[in-house]
């Protein structure tokens, strides 16, 4: 005797329709990101003035949307998976602290330090994408446990070596070109490059690979993807490998630019990134976003927490700018995606 129970039925992503009208562009993910994007540049230049436009002034938002924008991406494709990684807020400090610690108070190659803070981050992944599927925990849950447990960690061994909680270290030579310098006059940092090479490779892979749709499928019915052959696992543990190196990878640059790292810092990126996504056009639920639209959200974040410095308005006043613009992403995209899912071609 077979039993049969309703399943929600997969949903693929919108982003690889085909027309250039402009409904089949307002059905896609990035559609509300872009919008908004363009609503908040122009307020902040119609009242920051000519000096939030200029080089420095960009430079400023720039830098900001970069070191959120290298987590804020994977962090996005985990929550389109059904998933969500929390523990981004403990990587940061803890990538600054591990290679601070062994370039910095142990005076070790620099390299050396790099190669060991990229490996505990793909060791974390590795743990919370494992602990999601033999468990069946929420990944909430899971990787809140990474977050005090990493937290823990960085505190106590840190004191423990260092007796201190912070750590100076000194990088010269390709490393502090490559991941911690300045370009175009000291104002723009090297991070904007590498979060514009990481935005491409997503792009690539999401939305140009096959495997981009497998995690779209996840995100609309893990089960029913499974059953489709989709290795559900495989990408779970891959995602969250993601996240958590990223994380790391920023703590890391952050170490190298800025001469030194402490163990408080990195909560910030917690909601920052969730922030940056759902304005990106990601669903809460899972199943619908795209790279393309937390690029933009990314962007939209950074502007609003640093334009606010270029004009008149009350610093104060910043939070509730960040609040009112997350309650409209989330209305839009509710919007944008009831449009995409109720959209059918006109038969010819």
């Amino acid at each position: 005797m077979t039993s049969t129970t309703a399943r929600r039925p997969v949903e693929a992503t919108p982003a690889r329709s085909s027309g250039l009208s402009v409904g089949s562009l307002l059905r896609r993910p990035e559609a509300g990101a872009f919008l908004g994007l363009l609503a908040v540049l122009i307020f902040f230049a119609a009242f920051g003035g000519l000096t939030f436009l200029k080089p420095a002034g960009m430079a400023s938002w720039l830098n900001v949307a970069a070191n959120l924008g290298i987590i804020a991406i994977p962090v996005g494709l985990l929550m389109i998976a059904g998933e969500l990684d929390i523990s981004v807020g403990a990587m940061v400090p803890f990538g600054a602290m591990t290679v601070a610690v062994i370039a910095g108070h142990y005076d070790l190659s620099i390299w050396l330090a790099i190669a060991v803070t990229l490996s505990f981050g793909v060791t974390v992944g590795l743990i919370n994408g494992i602990m999601v599927i033999k468990t069946a925990v929420p990944s909430l849950i899971v990787t809140l446990g990474s977050l005090f447990a990493v937290q823990g960690i960085v505190l106590g061994l840190t004191v423990l070596i260092t007796k201190s909680t912070s750590v100076a270290l000194t990088v010269e030579g390709p490393a502090k070109v490559i991941f911690g310098d300045f370009l175009f006059g000291g104002q723009l940092q090297v991070m904007v490059i590498w979060w514009l090479l990481l935005t491409a490779a997503y792009v690539f892979f999401v939305h140009l690979s096959p495997k981009g749709n497998w995690i779209f499928a996840m995100g609309g019915d893990k089960v029913s993807a499974r059953n489709a052959g989709i290795p559900t696992d495989r990408m779970t543990i891959l995602l969250f490998v993601l996240s958590s190196t990223s994380a790391a990878f920023v703590g890391m640059c952050q170490a190298i630019l800025y001469n030194s790292a402490q163990v408080a810092g990195g909560q910030s990126f917690i909601f920052n990134s969730i922030i940056a996504v759902v304005v990106g056009g990601v669903l809460l639920t899972g199943g619908f976003g795209s790279v393309v639209g937390i690029f933009f959200g990314t962007i939209t974040f950074a502007i609003v927490n640093q334009g606010i410095y270029y004009t008149d308005f009350d610093r104060n006043w910043s939070a509730l700018i960040i609040g009112i613009l997350l309650l409209l992403a989330v209305l839009m995209n509710n919007t944008f995606r009831k449009m995409a899912l109720s959209y059918s071609p006109k038969k010819k």
